[in-house]
């Protein structure tokens, strides 16, 4: 086998730019670049991916530029011997890239083009847009090294549905890492190798997101994707949530080499391909990392209080207080660690803790209460209300005043109920005693509340009314207003 390698590199050596082209595009690789780009890419080939069709592919290209029929052309000269020695390559371990292993000695500067890494996706260097491709910063995820830049996915064909291979091998240092980290559940590191795609769009960071018909085969198994979340409204598509696909359980956590086939759909649109070293984070730590770094000084808190309330001179109307609410809008619990947006123009907050565990979840990162962009970066916990908060346990609001003091608004007294209109006793003209039912001779010169027995037919019903009639005109005296709570069985009729 070492020796089809050497020789397998020997006859690429000897190739056109034509014979290069022809051969990586058998394999599926972009054939765009300057000869020494297509050479390199081609070694890459024959030293990590040499199946035997490949073998007979550069065979065949080389006898057929030798050897062609009814020529008289002179047979090949033998490759050059002192191309079979071998040059080893070392990464650097304090950038985590991928490791070369050994590659024939030429004029070409090998370790100055494979010195970061390597990759199936594109030519080494990877073909990259100038401005390169920048993916937003996740906050559940810190990234330890960059595998493969960001690199475009480059059809091969018409055909819609497309195939990019990806070959790289992870060092020692990053393998120690990946085994060395803690579980974040059974099976799940919390060090990982992620593939994140996103649109080649070199005009903003880009967020994640998959194209059509996406598939991720890692050496010989499919990683799962992420599916399609249901959608309840009608005429509205299902959504899918685009996140960083862990591939660190598919993968050999050793020397040997790693192969990602990314399957995907070629509708027009353009996507690039990433491969991370990360270190997947919990809001807990999120939390505790905020808490170390985001807290704003109660005093600039303050600042910012009568900065909201002080007199505008154009405006007509003068505003002497806000209220701010002491309960979170996100659960509807009383804060605990009270948060909002650098960039949010109100002073209300929402809880940190269960903002980030919405988050982890689900990330949209939007403002509970202004519904705008609030990422993680631009969080701050107010330290005015958390000094509020210990002080205040009594009270679900507060008042800011102009001066940058405040004050707590207390829920009112239940006030003691005063009916001023007719009551309807439902069902009976006896509850609990407290109302005697209506006598037609007036006894005790009392005059009871009109009642209405809702269990009688309508005839019923209006004879009662005409008798209640009479009854009132014949009874004397004044009748007393009854002052009393609501019972069981009592409603107003206002």
């Amino acid at each position: 086998m070492a020796a089809e390698l050497v020789e397998a590199k020997n006859m690429v050596m000897s190739f056109r730019v034509s014979d290069l082209q022809m051969l990586l595009g058998f394999v599926g690789r972009s054939k765009s670049g300057l000869k020494h780009e297509l050479v390199t890419r081609a070694l890459q080939l024959v030293q990590f991916d040499c199946s035997p069709e490949v073998f007979k592919k550069i065979k065949e290209l080389y006898e057929t530029r030798y050897n062609k029929k009814g020529s008289d052309v002179a047979q090949p000269p033998p490759p050059p011997q002192h191309r079979a020695e071998a040059l080893p390559l070392h990464s650097s371990y304090d950038r985590g890239t991928a490791v070369a292993r050994t590659l024939p000695t030429t004029n070409i500067d090998y370790p100055a083009l494979y010195g970061k890494y390597l990759n199936g996706l594109g030519r080494l260097p990877p073909k990259v847009a100038k401005p390169e491709v920048r993916l937003v910063k996740l906050p559940f995820y810190t990234t330890l090294d960059e595998l493969l830049k960001p690199t475009e996915l480059v059809p091969q064909n018409n055909e819609k549905l497309q195939e990019s291979p990806c070959i790289f091998a992870l060092t020692p240092r990053q393998v120690e890492l990946i085994r060395n980290s803690r579980d974040l559940q059974p099976g799940v590191k919390s060090v990982q190798v992620v593939l994140r795609i996103c649109y080649t769009d070199t005009s903003s960071p880009q967020e994640d997101q998959y194209p059509p018909n996406i598939a991720v085969k890692v050496n010989h198994s499919y990683c799962s994707v992420p599916g399609y979340y249901p959608s309840n409204k009608p005429g509205v598509e299902p959504k899918r949530p685009c996140r960083p696909i862990n591939l660190t359980h598919l993968m050999y956590l050793s020397a040997a080499t790693n192969r990602i086939t990314v399957t995907w759909g070629n509708y027009g649109k353009s996507y690039s391909v990433g491969l991370y070293l990360v270190r997947q984070m919990t809001s807990a730590e999120l939390l505790q990392r905020l808490k170390t770094i985001g807290i704003k000084h109660p005093e600039l808190c303050k600042a910012l209080v009568k900065e909201k309330l002080r007199l505008d001179p154009d405006s007509e109307i003068a505003t002497t207080g806000v209220r701010v609410s002491l309960i979170c809008p996100l659960v509807k619990m009383r804060l605990s660690v009270p948060c909002r947006a650098e960039t949010c123009a109100h002073l209300q907050c929402f809880d940190a803790v269960f903002y980030l565990q919405m988050n982890e979840k689900k990330p949209t990162w939007m403002c509970p209460v202004c519904d705008k962009p609030a990422p993680y970066d631009q969080l701050i916990i107010d330290g005015l209300l958390s000094k509020i908060l210990t002080e205040c346990e009594d009270a679900d609001e507060i008042e800011y005043l102009v001066d940058g003091s405040w004050c707590p608004i207390r829920a009112e007294k239940e006030r003691s109920c005063s009916p001023q209109c007719p009551i309807l006793v439902l069902g009976s003209s006896d509850v609990n005693g407290l109302l005697a039912a209506p006598n037609g001779n007036g006894d005790n010169g009392k005059a009871t509340a009109d009642v209405v027995d809702l269990t009688l037919d309508s005839s019923s019903s209006e004879e009662d009314e005409e008798e209640d009639e009479e009854e009132d005109d014949d009874d004397e005296g004044p009748q007393p207003k009854r002052r009393c709570s609501y019972e069981k069985g009592l409603v107003s009729a206002c």
